[in-house]
């Protein structure tokens, strides 16, 4: 008798566990939609590198913004693309994309394609690192040249970080966020200057304009410590301005040793999602929220555990971007490349 009383609570207890752990997992993140049809922004692009293949341009793609899949036999996309993918939406509805052979190269390489599909050289500038105004120790390094079209200014802002120390965690420490100006992507404002008037480290920094404002989303370059407890994180700055100036970086939207952040709308344009890397090449994560003055909340995903998954992407993605795109963009993407489910 004894026995079965044991077994029967060992059964109940696993149940309850079971149930509880079924309770624990979150809830699917906001702003899908029931009906595709609803949808204001029906696809969405990640163009991207990979842990085997730094460097190199491979694409995934996506109906809802949280479940991705590899193109292209998980192969390269455009063999001639070096850099860290970035790509916008220009002054003219093509597409562009910025790179650079390595953070050492003098030069900022920019591509011009009209479907996503087929890419041709559009133009290579160098800036004049030394002649940044409050800057001539910069060194010369270019970190993953970003693309933003501001429709307001009809101008490019182009971005990107540079360290002025050499060696380790300084050297990281050391990188600030350097711009230029451009009508066309073909001639560049004269000298470099600096995006932010505090002096702190940033890399991966891009700009979005949202309502009436715009938003720097940003990597605090700093090492975390119990006095800079914010350091390797994403956090964002945030002006009236294209230009600024730029208000003190918010907490942190990541956890620490987080770096490249992509910012997507959700098919019901209601709900913003940031995904970020956790370096190198470990995993991703994804902070949710209804504006971008949060607050934010971290989904579960990318553990390659289906029914605990919220979102998930192929294995050994690594830096990139991500964009809306159309469903016939999506749908001749995947014509041509194919996709792998």
């Amino acid at each position: 008798m004894k026995k079965i009383q044991l077994n029967n609570k060992i059964i109940v207890f696993a149940l309850l566990l079971i149930i509880s752990t079924v309770q624990a997992q979150q809830p699917n993140p906001p702003g899908q939609v029931t009906n595709p049809e609803e949808a204001i922004n029906h696809a969405y692009l990640f163009a991207h590198m990979t842990h085997q293949d730094y460097g190199h341009l491979y694409y995934s793609v996506s109906l809802d913004g949280l479940h991705w899949n590899a193109l292209n036999n998980k192969k390269r996309v455009f063999n001639e693309y070096k850099g860290h993918p970035d790509i916008c939406k220009g002054h003219d509805g093509r597409y562009y994309i910025a790179g650079n052979e390595s953070d050492a190269s003098p030069d900022i390489n920019i591509w011009v394609s009209d479907d996503l599909i087929s890419w041709e050289k559009y133009s290579t500038f160098t800036p004049d690192l030394k002649s940044t105004p409050n800057y001539s120790n910069a060194l010369q390094r270019i970190g993953a040249p970003k693309l933003f079209y501001d429709v307001d200014s009809k101008q490019y802002l182009v971005t990107w970080h540079t360290p002025h120390v050499e060696g380790g965690e300084d050297y990281w420490a050391s990188q600030r966020t350097l711009y230029v100006l451009s009508a066309d992507l073909k001639s560049f404002s004269k000298q470099p200057t600096r995006l932010f008037d505090w002096d702190m480290g940033t890399i991966d920094v891009f700009v979005r304009k949202i309502g009436g404002n715009y938003y720097a989303v940003l990597k605090d370059e700093t090492y975390p410590t119990l006095y800079w407890t914010t350091g390797k994180t994403i956090r964002i700055a945030k002006s009236p301005s294209l230009l600024g100036n730029y208000s003190l970086p918010s907490d942190p939207i990541s956890p620490n040793f987080r770096e490249a952040p992509m910012l997507i709308p959700s098919p019901d344009n209601k709900i913003w999602y940031m995904y970020y890397e956790q370096y190198p090449g470990v995993s991703y994560g994804l902070s949710i929220a209804d504006n971008l003055n949060g607050p934010w909340f971290q989904a579960s995903g990318y553990t390659f555990f289906a029914d605990w998954d919220k979102y998930s992407l192929p294995k050994s993605v690594r830096h990139g971007c991500m964009i809306t795109i159309s469903k016939n963009e999506y749908k001749k993407l995947v014509d041509t490349f194919g996709v792998v489910q």
